[in-house]
């Protein structure tokens, strides 16, 4: 078994959440998020990120608008809609009891170790 399928597949399961967050902070294109999440270590490339984006809007969850750019074509720029930031409280409180049940898992020794 390959440790990278396994870091892979981990990274996969908190993506939305990830892009989730991000557009809690504001509003962003699709270069800005990625930016973001290759700043933090999540290696995503477009071609993962675009059907992510397109599935979380038809979820009703994200929301876009076109804006000019002086430096090339317009952009389209991910909001967070009223839905969404209900969905990420709910996924917050989730991703919490998770990393808290991890924790506990990974981290106290087992009797029988003892």
């Amino acid at each position: 078994m390959k440790i990278e399928n396994t870091k892979a597949q981990m990274r996969k399961g908190v993506l939305e959440y990830c892009i989730l967050s991000i557009l809690q902070k504001g509003d962003a294109y699709t270069s800005e998020i990625l930016k973001t999440l290759k700043s933090a270590e999540m290696i995503v490339v477009e071609g993962t990120i675009y059907p992510l984006l397109t599935r979380l809007k038809n979820a009703g969850l994200l929301s876009y608008r076109w804006e000019e750019s002086t430096s090339g074509p317009p952009r389209k720029y991910y909001v967070l809609t009223e839905n969404g930031n209900m969905f990420l409280k709910e996924l917050d409180k989730t991703w919490n009891n998770l990393v808290n049940a991890v924790n506990q898992v990974t981290s106290t020794k087992s009797t029988s170790d003892e």
